[in-house]
Parts: structure tokens; sequence; C-alpha cells
């Protein structure tokens, strides 16, 4: 009897997730004999049985295509949203992994795929997963599916501002996604000739920045590009939130919860504005105009680079090969270009930030690039 395996897509959506899909179906079906059912926006899709039969025609055409042909969203099996409603969709997907006679499941995606399918492990399935994010802050592997492309984007973003910089003598703040992590702004900003490149990791001193693009200043260089995450902090934001979270536990021991809520909403919007404020606070230090261009979903969109496609391709078939020979509960990645297999366990809820020494920042310090600190 043919082993069925089904494949979703969950979170964000990146490129090359197509190419992972094409290399998982061709190996699957061709080489081993197995069949494969993809299931419509992730977790939703598979708790209502919504699916769609992946067969050779289905991975003609998907290499170099962006997006995921089977939809996407961040849904999770234990809150999925049907007909508008949150509610708990575990049953549903043990009984339509059943149903669907599965063999296993390979859950496509970043930490929301790795959080849910460690979830399903712990309640019995065959899951394995593909890691697929442009933030490439997933533990297990040295690079995520995406993660290149987005930085050729970003970097190609930085190159296309620099003319204006130059022209208007401006300094202009590109904001990237990283919430958590800074490696795709670290990379795009070395590749793109960053002046100044601030990630989450290193909390950055206004002050110091400013005299950095002061210096360049007075040197006749009259721009400069700062390359920012979107999870980047300040030491000022540092001192706040930890001042914030002393008033938090004083006011959980003696007064009303709405109290406690209304504070927690003061420390969200202070923190929502953290590049206005950098770029405010630029402006004022350096009497420099300053703009702010946030790149946003530019970054997740379009086609998939070569890297990505080859690395999608390279993981996707060793996923099928993993499940053929019956390894599950493992998240499939690379490791100096070797295919590796990290326990799930090891990789839910867990987050690979940059390390502090690691030769990217210590590349950046050495041609002039100042991190804020």
């Amino acid at each position: 009897m043919k082993k069925r395996i089904g494949v979703l897509t969950t979170g964000g959506d990146s490129p090359g997730i197509n190419a992972a899909l094409r290399g998982l179906g061709k190996a699957a079906t061709g080489v081993y004999g197995m069949e494969i059912i993809g299931f419509q926006d992730g977790f939703s899709g598979m708790a209502q049985g919504l699916t769609v039969e992946l067969e050779g025609s289905a991975f003609s055409g998907i290499l170099t295509t962006g997006g995921t042909i089977l939809g996407t969203n961040r849904d999770r099996p234990d809150r999925v949203i049907i007909d508008g409603v949150p509610q708990d969709a575990t049953s549903q997907i043990l009984q339509n992994f059943d149903k669907f006679n599965l063999h296993a499941l390979v859950c496509i995606g970043g930490s929301d795929a790795q959080d849910s399918a460690y979830y399903l492990m712990q309640r019995g399935l065959n899951v394995i997963t593909l890691p697929v994010t442009i933030d490439n802050d997933l533990p297990g592997t040295d690079t995520s599916i995406g993660f290149d492309t987005a930085v050729e984007v970003a970097a190609e973003a930085i190159d296309r501002l620099h003319s204006t910089a130059i022209s208007h003598h401006r300094i202009i703040i590109v904001e990237m996604m990283g919430r958590e992590t800074g490696w795709l702004t670290l990379a795009a900003g070395i590749a793109g000739g960053a002046d100044v490149i601030l990630i989450p990791e290193i909390p950055y001193h206004t002050e110091k920045v400013a005299e950095a693009i002061l210096k360049r200043s007075h040197s006749g260089k009259r721009f400069s590009l700062v390359a920012v995450s979107e999870g980047a902090i300040s030491q000022e934001s540092v001192r706040f939130f930890e001042k914030a979270r002393l008033a938090n536990r004083r006011l959980r021991q003696g007064t009303e919860q709405s109290e406690v809520e209304q504070r927690l909403e003061e420390i969200e919007k202070h923190a929502a504005g953290d590049t206005l404020h950098l770029a405010n606070r630029l402006e004022d230090f350096t009497k420099l105009e300053t703009r702010i261009t946030i790149l946003g979903y530019l970054q997740r969109g379009g086609t998939p680079s070569a890297t990505d496609r080859v690395l999608a391709t390279q993981l996707g078939t060793a996923c099928a090969a993993l499940i053929q020979e019956g390894v599950f509960g493992v998240m499939v990645g690379t490791r100096s270009g070797t295919v590796v297999t990290t326990p799930l366990d090891q990789v839910a809820h867990q987050t690979k930030t940059v390390p502090l020494d690691h030769a990217w920042i210590q590349g950046a310090r050495l041609v002039g690039v100042n991190l804020g600190d």
C-alpha cells in the first residue's frame, strides 16, 4: 500500500516555499512512490478537510514562483479561525490525519510551523518540518529557505536609496523585518554598504549613532544610510522597559487590573514608535533631514533567488527520503552544506539570535559600520 503524506504551509509566506513543495513532491511521488495531498491555508484547511491533490502536473512551473500554491495563515491547531470564530481544532486535525490515511504530515514554515508541529507530535502524529523564514531565526539550520532572497531584495533597496540620500544630503533609515533577531538587517546592511546597522541583539545609543553620522558629515560625506531591524531597541527604551516592569510589579501588588492593562498599553505604544523616535532624535542631533523607508512585505514577495531554489530543493527532497526511512519529529536543515535533522523539542519555542562575536558583526565593525554601541 502506498504511503500517503499530507503537506501544509503555515505562518508568513516566504520565497522558496513552492520550490520546497516541488522538491518534496517530485522525490516523494517519482522516486518513492508515495501519494501527496496538500491542505489549503494551513491548519484551518486541515481542520476543515480542504485538500488539493498534488500530482506531477501540480509541481510544474512552480520552482520560480513566490508565495505558496497551498495558501497560508497564522492559525495554530489549538487556535484555528473558522467562519470568523477562533476555536481549538486539535481533535479535527487528528481525525483528518486518520481520515485521509496519512503516514506523515509535513509542515513548512517558520517558528509557527515548528511550534505547531511539536504540539501535534506530542499528540502522536508523525510530523516533519522544513524551515522557511526570511528572519533566519530558527536553530538547527545555518540558513532558512527565503533568507537569501530577502537579503538580496533589502540590499538592492539600500542600493537604490543611496542616490536619494546623496542628492538631498539626507539620513535615510531603512527599516527591515526582524522583531527578535537581526540576521536580515545585518546581512543586507553589510551587502548594501549601510553606514549604521541597528539590530535587536545590540541595544543602541542614539547619541553614538548621531556622533558617527556627524563625523561622516564633517569629513565631507553629507549623507548616511541607516539599516534598522523593526525590533531594534535603544538603550533609552531598555531603561524604560526595566522601570515599566518594576512599576507593573508594584501595580499588580495593590491596584486594579485595569490600571495594569493601561500601563501595558503605554509600554506597547512606546515600543511601536521606536524607529520614528530614532528618526526624530537623529534629526534633532545632526540637523540633517531624516526620512524613513519601511520595506515591509516587499522582502517576502517575488521570485526566489537561485540559492533559495537550490536550498529548497535540497531540503524538500531530503524530507521525502527521511519519510521513506521513517524519521519523524525533526526539522530538516543544513549545516556547512550538509543536510541535518534537529529534534523538534530543540527547535520549537526557540530563537536563533545573532551571536555578538559573529563574523558578520566583526566584519561590519572592521569596515567602519556603526552598530550603535
